[in-house]
């Protein structure tokens, strides 16, 4: 079974201050949309470890 992903960590995951949440902010067509949401697994094809920390590690 695929190991389900977790939003929070992900690079997608960001603040919607209109709406006061988070939300994925990946722009998904009406297709990839429609798989997203059949998806059986629940695991997230899009998904991209998002480490805030990357950045600083390369300045070093």
């Amino acid at each position: 079974m695929a190991q389900k992903t977790n939003c929070e960590s992900c690079l997608y995951y960001g603040y919607n201050e209109e709406y006061e949440c988070y939300e994925c902010t990946i722009n998904l067509d009406e297709d990839e949309m429609m798989q997203f949401l059949s998806n059986s697994s629940q695991r997230c094809t899009h998904f991209k470890f998002g480490d805030e920390y990357s950045i600083v590690r390369k300045q070093i």
